[in-house]
């Protein structure tokens, strides 16, 4: 898997393919997908122009896509599976991830695609954000992950949003074990318990929302209103100058200088290119140093489903 990616969370469907398309030009060859994202199709739309243009071969793509929380049962997992794959028009993917440790009651795709959180938007119930929980074990979700492996549809497997917790009952109980978690994490959220522990365990690291707050701003989240922005804090700004980098860029070179793959969406040109020139140089100790002291040890998370759900996913 490669260490710098394009996230597609967010793009416009106006504007996927030809972002897809233009990354793939650029240089990228890992693309962050999910069925939640609602853009899959123009991913494989932008995904196909760059194979039949010569650019890239399918074997040149690492693709990414995750398991949305109404599709955990044994019986729907493969069902999605093969929704994913007829949207991006592809055989396989390269790793497949639950996307969060929830369970949601079922929703067909005739009645809504992709289902989102609420099991009928509209219909309120007793439960924030309209959501109906169903009690299927992680186990049986990864049993039914395991078999996609078994029958070709996907290369590897592996978990999103996971805790050491649950990271360490899934490692008691498979077959195939995890191997990727993908996480938040960036400067303000670093988990290094967390990493170190999957890490230990074998399992490789992709974190998301790599700027901090910068994509939740527009969702009007409070959180990343009230927070300084990361591309604009007063000591990656001090690093960014010495080493004649965006702030941007050292946000994510101290993510994967610490071997930590990183999946920073953006849909302009520029900036496509300045995200993945992040290898020739690096950060010293000193900057490692006041990198480090920007962390704040779990109190600054902008993912938290939590927040509207009433769900104890990090508490």
């Amino acid at each position: 898997m490669p260490l710098v990616g394009l996230g597609t969370w967010k793009i416009q469907k106006k504007v996927c393919a030809e972002t897809v398309h233009l990354a793939i030009k650029s240089g990228y060859r890992l693309l962050d997908c999910a069925s939640d994202y609602g853009n899959e199709k123009e991913v494989g739309e932008g995904i196909k122009a760059a194979i039949n243009d010569g650019t890239v071969q399918r074997k040149d793509l690492f693709i990414t896509s995750k398991l949305w929380n109404t599709y955990h049962a044994k019986e729907h997992v493969m069902t999605a599976c093969k929704k994913t794959l007829s949207d991006l028009g592809l055989d396989y993917l390269d790793l497949y991830l639950i996307h969060f440790p929830i369970c949601l009651k079922y929703v067909d795709f005739e009645t809504r695609y992709p289902p989102g959180w609420a099991f009928d938007p509209d219909v309120k119930n007793d439960n924030p954000g309209g959501c109906e929980f169903v009690p299927v074990p992680v186990f049986e979700t990864w049993t039914a992950m395991e078999e996609l492996v078994g029958a070709g549809l996907v290369k590897n497997i592996g978990v999103s949003n996971f805790n050491c917790q649950l990271l360490m009952d899934l490692l008691a109980h498979n077959k195939i074990p995890p191997s990727v978690l993908q996480i938040e994490h960036h400067l303000y959220l670093q988990q290094p318990r967390l990493v170190n522990f999957a890490k230990s365990k074998g399992i490789a690291i992709t974190g998301y929302s790599n700027f901090g707050g910068e994509s939740f701003v527009e969702l009007d989240h409070p959180l990343a209103k009230e927070v300084t922005s990361l591309l604009k804090c007063p000591d990656i700004i001090k690093i960014a100058t010495k080493h004649a980098k965006t702030t941007a860029q050292v946000c994510l070179k101290w993510i994967v200088q610490n071997k930590v793959a990183v999946v920073p969406k953006s849909i302009n040109p520029k900036r496509l290119v300045e995200n993945l020139d992040l290898f020739e140089f690096e950060l010293d100790a000193e900057d490692m140093k006041m990198v480090k002291a920007l962390d704040a040890h779990g109190r600054i998370r902008f993912n938290n489903p939590g927040e509207f759900i009433d769900y104890p996913i990090f508490d």
